[in-house]
């Protein structure tokens, strides 16, 4: 019989599934915070090879902007269609509505801040003791203050200097009253982990991680999809490009990368060889040297 090869993939994957099993076992009411990104389907594969044949002891949340790209919604919908599990959408629309959060305005207005409100809501109306999300440490150095195992206070907000050791993979999910854990399974893998996993596991992505041609605008030096939401004006060219997007945000702060990467081995070599992370198309981490962290502290993902 020959030897079973256990490779890198194999041993990620063990601890992210041994991680949303504890999750299951240790909490009485979590949650998969899911975004349409590559990251957050990545954990509902890990999710389906965790609990099937079961359901997932936990239903999936999105936090819908309402700025989102069409193919990421389209995506989201087809795919909880076909998993047949439970979706929780969270309104930032209905947030704006009800007073609770303020529309920005200027030309780089965006309402990716304002998710933090809409998911705080969310986590209260549906008393989430538990979210697991998809971020990872290699993204941005504020993340890579994170234990997996994070604990928020009653407000929902984060203090890095609140984390909890974790030794010999033992996970510490005992919180008091108020209080919620925000759980990051592939927070050891790297952004081309994350690639070769979905290349070897054949998972479906929304078609803007691949090469396509569509109408941008330059906006602070990134490429940006022309669209409604960006309060574009007479300065602003529109120009069409071969571009793809390596993370999947609200529109309005998504930028895109000039590309002809259009099959996942392209996409591959293309990571490998950049400089720049992923995180580097993402405008509202440039908005000052601790931004991330500032809305981590709020409450954010």
């Amino acid at each position: 019989m020959s030897e079973y090869n256990f490779d890198y993939l194999d041993e990620l994957e063990a601890e992210a599934i041994h991680i949303l099993r504890e999750v299951a076992g240790q909490f009485e009411k979590p949650a998969l915070l899911f975004s349409g990104g590559k990251d957050s389907i990545t954990l509902v594969r890990l999710a389906e090879k965790a609990f099937r044949p079961g359901k997932f002891p936990f239903p999936l949340v999105h936090i819908d902007t309402g700025h989102n790209f069409e193919e990421t919604i389209k995506y989201r919908d087809e795919m909880v269609a076909r998993i047949g599990e439970k979706l929780i959408i969270g309104s930032v629309q209905q947030s704006i509505n009800e007073g609770k959060a303020i529309e920005q305005t200027g030309k780089n207005a965006s309402r990716n801040a304002l998710q933090t409100v809409t998911l705080l809501d969310t986590i209260l109306e549906h008393k989430f003791d538990a979210c697991i999300g998809g971020a990872r440490r290699d993204e941005e150095k504020a993340r890579a203050k994170e234990r997996i195992f994070s604990v928020r206070d009653e407000f929902g907000q984060w203090d890095p200097k609140r984390q909890r050791p974790e030794l010999w993979n033992i996970y510490n999910g005992k919180i008091h009253k108020g209080e919620n854990v925000r759980v990051f399974p592939i927070s050891n893998w790297t952004e081309l982990d994350v690639w070769n996993y979905i290349r070897r596991e054949n998972i479906a992505l929304p078609s803007i991680y691949f090469a396509h041609q569509r109408d941008c605008i330059t906006r602070n030096g990134q490429l940006m999809a022309a669209s409604p939401f960006l309060n574009m004006d007479d300065d602003d060219i529109v120009v069409s490009k071969k571009v793809r997007f390596r993370t999947v945000g609200d529109m309005s702060c998504t930028a895109a990368v000039e590309s002809d990467a259009d099959l996942i081995d392209d996409i591959i070599q293309e990571i490998s060889e950049s400089k720049i992370s992923e995180r580097g198309a993402r405008m509202d981490d440039k908005v000052s040297e601790a931004a991330m962290e500032d809305r981590k502290k709020g409450g954010y993902f």
